[in-house]
């Protein structure tokens, strides 16, 4: 079988190597559209945003008791209490689509349910406070509450759809002996060190990718400081590691991290790569010209609106950048409602958040998910243009 995917591999490369037209220039500049924006991912995302978040996933899987993940979002949870505390997760952490998939994947791995798991995957890059500050200022107060009322909504639906749509695996994973009867175990240290040594790696990630804005004088305090905010706290964290924890400890943290970037990383990389390649970075053309998406999201149809959520869904936008893209294509023609339905889709999903999903859910879970978030995204979008088109 491996060879036969070795030979299928092989006849694939040859195949775009001999008909792919390299010389024409709409491939040429998509292929170096594709290159420019993974080396702005990396540039921009990954030691600032991803680094960060992989420490926080190893440290979920080594330092946060298995009971206590199973307790509070496991099957038999109390659904108000997990489905809560995972749709408000994004107001916390303000984490893009990718970031998030380290985090989501140490929670699913420990025992949470699918259910709150996706909950949290969907609320974490979508109830970003700054971003949905941004949209009501940019894009009209309309647009602003819708998205942030929708997100939370969402949230909270997608998470008990997809734990109704699979109650007979979540029933079966609940008997796993991996998950079963799984008691919380004691731990080395206090519960208040525990929850401070994870509010400072979180404290990290926020502050050091903290924004700017010319019209939020505070917002812009914190930012002007953010370099020493953030250096306060890892000068924090280094007096925690080293006053805290065993040698071992930090040995099995820092393998469980590299572990979530080997699995997370290559995927990621080829998403954005293709992202890229057919969409273009923002202000650029990809293989995929953006008149043609500017024409098709005109209007409030069921097909406008149903383009710019299955667009949003597999195009990467890393935070913020979602709302001077749609200012552009409001301003070109786009309708609110298919605005709305992109700010819903968009930054939740990404062809390189699914192929992470995938590795962690499988194919079924992962397609449900994102036809779960398109079709709400669509339908909310058209409710949102019939009343302010």
């Amino acid at each position: 079988m491996k060879e036969i995917k070795r030979f299928i591999l092989f006849v694939a490369l040859f195949a775009a190597l001999y008909a792919i037209p390299f010389r024409n220039n709409t491939v040429s500049r998509s292929i170096l559209e594709a290159v420019l924006m993974l080396q702005e991912y990396v540039r921009e995302h990954v030691l600032l945003c991803l680094v960060p978040a992989f420490f926080i996933a190893g440290a979920i899987a080594n330092f946060v008791s298995q009971g206590a993940v199973i307790k509070y979002f496991g099957v038999q949870a109390n659904k108000l209490l997990s489905y809560a505390v995972a749709s408000v997760s994004g107001t916390i952490l303000a984490v893009c689509s990718c970031t998030v998939l380290p985090l989501f994947a140490g929670i699913y791995k420990k025992g949470a349910g699918i259910g709150p798991a996706t909950a949290f995957l969907y609320s974490g890059p979508a109830i970003n406070v700054l971003a949905i500050i941004l949209t009501a200022r940019v894009l009209g107060l309309e647009i602003g509450i819708a998205r942030a009322v929708g997100a939370i909504v969402f949230a909270v639906v997608i998470g008990m759809l997809m734990h109704l749509f699979f109650i007979r695996d979540e029933k079966r994973r609940d008997t796993d002996p991996e998950f079963a009867h799984v008691e919380t175990e004691e731990t080395l240290r206090p519960l208040w060190q525990t929850a401070v040594y994870f509010f400072t790696m979180i404290a990290i990630i926020v502050f050091v990718n903290w924004g700017k804005d010319e019209r939020m004088h505070l917002w812009n305090i914190v930012y002007r400081y953010k370099y020493f905010i953030t250096g306060a706290f890892l000068l924090f964290l280094l007096y925690m590691i080293i006053a805290w924890f065993k040698k071992e400890e930090l040995k099995s943290w820092v393998d469980s991290s590299w572990g979530f970037a080997k699995q997370i990383l290559p995927l990621l990389f080829m998403g954005v790569l293709a992202a890229g390649f057919f969409l273009g970075r923002p202000g650029h053309e990809g293989i995929i010209p953006s008149r043609w998406v500017a024409r098709l999201v005109g209007g409030n149809s069921l097909r406008s609106n149903l383009f710019a959520s299955v667009v949003g869904a597999f195009m990467y936008f890393a935070t913020l950048t979602e709302v001077p893209i749609l200012q552009g294509l409001l301003g070109a023609g786009m309708g609110k409602g298919p605005a709305l339905a992109l700010l819903l889709s968009g930054p939740a999903i990404s062809l390189p958040n699914m192929l992470v999903i995938r590795s962690v859910l499988g194919t079924e879970k992962t397609i449900v998910y994102v036809l779960l978030v398109v079709v709400m995204a669509t339908l909310s979008g058209m409710l949102f243009g019939h009343f302010f088109s």
